[in-house]
């Protein structure tokens, strides 16, 4: 388990061309020792979970600017229940407003990194999360 890698896929879902934040954070989590899928712009939440599946990944991190968040959580969540995919951790950022934190959580979202976020919080957050998911199923 000490030599195995944290794999994530960060994706841009919808329309959103911006896609700086996107990639600051998955430079900053290559850079603190994951292995980092980025999708590109312009996923769809099905493009999403089948890359994410295919790859192999512990977590996937959306990004989302548009004010679509809520529509691209769920479709995304939704996917992976469909799929029978429970293990994979997702996360998020961008802008999103506080009174949606907790329809993400109940949706199974595990935190979301709102702007000023700090990305070796969110580094962190996913090593103590993949490590915890790791122990609970022995790999």
């Amino acid at each position: 388990m000490e030599d195995r890698r944290i794999r994530v896929l960060i994706a841009k879902p919808g329309m959103d061309g911006h896609d700086r934040g996107a990639k600051v954070v998955a430079r900053a989590l290559r850079d603190a020792g994951m292995e980092v899928i980025y999708t590109g712009l312009r996923q769809t939440a099905d493009m999403i979970v089948n890359a994410a599946v295919q790859e192999d990944v512990d977590a996937i991190g959306l990004s989302v600017l548009s004010g679509a968040h809520m529509h691209y959580f769920r479709e995304v969540m939704a996917l992976l229940r469909e799929k029978g995919v429970e293990d994979i951790i997702v996360f998020g950022g961008g802008i999103i407003p506080d009174q949606d934190l907790p329809q993400l959580k109940e949706w199974g979202v595990g935190k979301v990194f709102t702007p000023g976020a700090s990305t070796q919080d969110a580094a962190e957050y996913l090593r103590t999360e993949v490590q915890r998911r790791w122990q609970e199923q022995g790999s």
